[in-house]
């Protein structure tokens, strides 16, 4: 039998979405954050990152390697459209009922994210080092420099964009637990019909309280009469 709280499972459909809460999560603001990074990749490799040199043939500003710009291309689009995939998931994480969809959606979280932040490690380090052995002569006016550094610095803002929702979706899988976890509530309000449940006592008054985990409070049976001090009567002899 599946736990009913297991990945926030036994409140699904209970909370309404709240889109300011949302986009001010900071685990949405990272995935806004990963989107435009990636964005910015593919966009300046493929406005700027080619050039052309007394031919029609275009020719990749790292070094003439078109591999390096393929590579930079491929995983930008890669990051954009895994961004936006879940940027949708996240907004409908809290609807799914099933606690096995639920720790599908973050192990698949976890596995992307790793792989981009690997990935992204790899493409940094590769267009760097084809930057670097790129001479100047190869540049007529220094065409393309701009983007390609561009490229490079937003190639390592998106390591630590994704190496942080890597650690994320780590610490939310080996726990199970749905603080945090692809939602936007942080500390949740009583619900608002929630009854009232009295305690009684033994005088006959009543302690109401609006917390149905609350434990009555500690009541002890005192009889009124038992109360007066009564003098003690001397033993007759």
């Amino acid at each position: 039998m599946e736990t009913a709280g297991a990945y926030g499972a036994g409140k699904a459909g209970s909370v309404a979405f709240d889109p300011v809460a949302f986009f001010t999560h900071p685990r949405t603001v990272l995935r806004l954050m990963s989107w435009v990074f990636s964005m910015v990749v593919f966009s300046c490799i493929v406005n700027e990152g080619y050039i052309n040199i007394g031919s029609e043939r275009l020719l990749c500003v790292f070094n003439n390697n078109a591999d390096a710009c393929n590579f930079g291309i491929t995983i930008g689009v890669a990051c954009f459209l895994g961004s936006i995939f879940f940027l949708i998931l996240d907004v409908y994480f809290p609807s799914i009922s099933s606690v096995k969809d639920r720790r599908r959606a973050v192990l698949l979280d976890l596995v992307f994210s790793g792989l981009a932040t690997f990935l992204w490690f790899v493409g940094f380090c590769f267009l760097a080092n084809q930057w670097q052995a790129t001479s100047p002569d190869e540049l007529p006016l220094a065409q393309g420099s701009d983007a390609a550094r561009a490229t490079i610095a937003f190639c390592f803002f998106s390591i630590l964009t994704w190496a942080v929702l890597t650690l994320s979706a780590l610490r939310r899988f080996l726990t199970g637990s749905n603080r945090n976890l692809f939602t936007w509530q942080h500390l949740e309000p009583p619900p608002g019909n929630a009854r009232a449940t009295p305690y009684p006592i033994a005088n006959g008054a009543t302690i109401v309280t609006t917390n149905p985990y609350q434990a009555p409070p500690f009541t002890e049976t005192l009889d009124p009469q038992k109360l007066t001090q009564q003098r003690p009567v001397a033993p007759a002899f």
